[in-house]
């Protein structure tokens, strides 16, 4: 009789820990992929860090993978919100993997690009519309000042209207892609944006030059920032609100005032 009552009691506690585990389950999920097939940028350590921690602080679940062949197929992404691609560089992808990749946004869920998700997969038209310029040159590290675009999206609030800030200041090719939502640009006058390495050059983008932007498309949600090449940006407040703003518009579409 005894062994019966407390199989009982421990039948009971674990079905009330399931319940609880329910009750408060993670409001999203997110898969962080930081797989590199050319520049490997050291902030990737900072960078998952920072992811770790700010799905601690908003409660958001989080997984991180380098290994395309494991992750990048529909069983794997069904349970997923959104994909966020942190300085990712080259053809990381087969094609298996990039129509699994296809299939996940146009199911409705979201992409999230961090800065060299723009120097990733220049051969996929369907990804370059997707993150919506591909990265041309930069020169190097400089302070300069970047101007908000657009204070309605969210985590833009902790930007002044005209901020200083400083990073690798990409330049981009032309839009790949009708109908983006710009975000942020960078003020060419306050730094030098000139770079030259050889077989390709660059005097910047002109009066609007662009940092960071959103779209739908194809059925899902994208968002990009060219902001992160700095390892000590992952701990700066304004860049981590700004992130976690674009991660939960990708992941549920909320957000937007």
């Amino acid at each position: 009789m005894k062994i019966r009552k407390y199989l009982f009691i421990i039948t009971v506690a674990c079905l009330s820990l399931v319940t609880m585990s329910s009750a408060y389950a993670a409001q999203f999920k997110v898969l962080l992929f930081t797989k590199t097939a050319g520049w490997h940028h050291s902030s990737i350590h900072e960078g998952v860090t920072a992811m770790r921690e700010l799905a601690s602080r908003h409660d958001f679940g989080l997984e991180w993978h380098e290994y395309a062949g494991l992750v990048m197929n529909d069983d794997y992404l069904s349970q997923f919100d959104a994909i966020v691609l942190m300085n990712t560089t080259g053809d990381i992808f087969n094609n298996e993997q990039q129509q699994a990749f296809k299939r996940f946004i146009q199911s409705g869920k979201g992409f999230v690009g961090v800065h060299s998700a723009s120097d990733t997969e220049y051969n996929w038209e369907w990804y370059g519309k997707l993150v919506g310029h591909y990265f041309k040159i930069h020169p190097e590290n400089q302070t300069a000042r970047l101007v908000k675009q657009n204070n309605r999206f969210p985590g833009m609030q902790g930007f002044n209207d005209r901020h200083l800030w400083t990073d690798e200041l990409y330049t981009f090719l032309p839009a790949n892609i009708e109908g983006l939502q710009y975000l942020l640009t960078v003020d060419e006058s306050t730094y030098s944006p000139k770079a030259d390495w050889g077989d390709k050059k660059s005097d910047g983008m002109g009066e609007f030059h662009p940092m960071a932007w959103y779209h739908e498309f194809d059925g899902g949600r994208s968002f990009y920032t060219a902001l992160g090449h700095i390892p000590g940006v992952y701990r700066d407040e304004v860049f981590l609100s700004h992130l976690y703003g674009g991660i939960y518009w990708a992941a549920t579409g909320k957000g937007i005032e």
